[in-house]
């Protein structure tokens, strides 16, 4: 009977083991990928057997759509941004989702999960300062228009996106009517005015790293930059301060290209990933907000205050409309490279 026993668990170990399944996850690399392998990659694999193979890109569409076209799919997980998800759903490169294998919507930040994504961090796009060479705080964008009480230049961004909200925000149109207005003729001349009368005193960035570089040199008195890379700054004792009024904030998101032979699975390691307990470790390290609500009551309440989803800094932030910005964003970056080099 003994020996029975033992037989039947080996078979059982054995059968398990047959079923587990390595995936292929890819994500952005560097820092956030060495995070997400400590966060999510390992934790997973010790609790459900499955390997994660991790891999990194630059966000280009085109392998994926690549691997779909010829029907030979070997990433099974991506980190996709917002407008990417929003395409290549519907040009059918992703894999529709089941919700209910992923969480209760009630349980995540609004837009977190969606028809072929699920939200695995909330980041955004806010004004940052030199907390050293700044005597008064500025307290919105109106402040990063007013040259003379800030006389200096300012750091953009340099592309449409974020920049065109930015000045209608410094214009005075209410947040909740920003793409109403920007979906127009009249709107878009009016940003464009705007950027007008501070155009001589941009400076402008095109990597991440570059805002808090030009913020501690003092090139700049404000500029836009990633929360998280304030919070970095801040980590390395650097007086570094962020305002989140008129923040604009959006979802990367995983997603299944189509054809993915182990999508069981990598929906499986998607709803782990945004588990509060796996979160935790990706928010605290990363300070990217996290997509589940209750990963809040994980965290150091000194922490939590300095994210951009502490209810208070949500409060003052814009959500970036992706469906805008895949309509009209090849026209606005056009236009908007036209209008630089002026």
């Amino acid at each position: 009977m003994k020996n029975r026993t033992i037989g039947a668990m080996l078979l059982s170990a054995l059968a398990s083991h047959a079923m587990a399944s390595d995936i292929t996850v890819i994500s952005f690399g560097g820092t956030s990928k060495d995070v997400q392998t400590e966060a999510f990659y390992a934790p997973f694999e010790k609790a459900t057997g499955n390997k994660v193979l991790a891999g990194e890109y630059n966000g280009e569409m085109g392998k994926i759509k690549a691997m779909v076209d010829t029907q030979s799919v070997t990433w099974d997980v991506v980190q996709v941004e917002g407008p990417e998800l929003l395409r290549g759903c519907e040009e059918g490169l992703f894999e529709q989702l089941d919700g209910a294998k992923i969480g209760t919507p009630a349980d995540f930040v609004p837009g977190t999960l969606s028809e072929c994504g699920a939200g695995l961090l909330v980041w955004s796009m806010a004004m940052a300062y030199n907390g050293d060479k700044l005597k008064s705080a500025p307290t919105g964008w109106a402040d990063f228009w007013d040259t003379r009480k800030y006389p200096g230049k300012r750091g953009l961004r340099k592309g449409a996106k974020y920049t065109l909200e930015i000045a209608l925000m410094a214009d005075g149109v209410p947040y909740a009517d920003l793409y109403k207005v920007l979906s127009t003729q009249q709107g878009v001349d009016r940003a464009f005015h705007k950027l007008d009368e501070v155009k001589q005193n941009i400076q402008w960035w095109e990597s991440g790293a570059q805002p808090m570089q030009f913020l501690a040199s003092g090139d700049v008195v404000m500029s836009t930059a990633f929360n998280g890379r304030v919070f970095a700054a801040q980590q390395e004792g650097a007086n570094m301060q962020i305002v989140w009024n008129g923040s604009i904030y959006a979802i990367d998101s995983w997603a299944i290209p189509k054809g993915s032979k182990n999508k069981a699975v990598a929906e499986q390691f998607i709803a782990y990933s945004l588990r509060p307990e796996n979160q935790k470790l990706h928010t605290e390290r990363l300070a990217y907000g996290s997509t589940n609500l209750n990963t809040v009551s994980h965290l150091d309440p000194a922490l939590a205050a300095r994210l951009n989803t502490a209810p208070d800094n949500l409060a003052q932030a814009v959500p970036i409309d992706n469906g805008f910005w895949v309509e009209h964003g090849e026209e606005l970056e056009q236009r908007f490279n036209a209008w630089v080099a002026k």
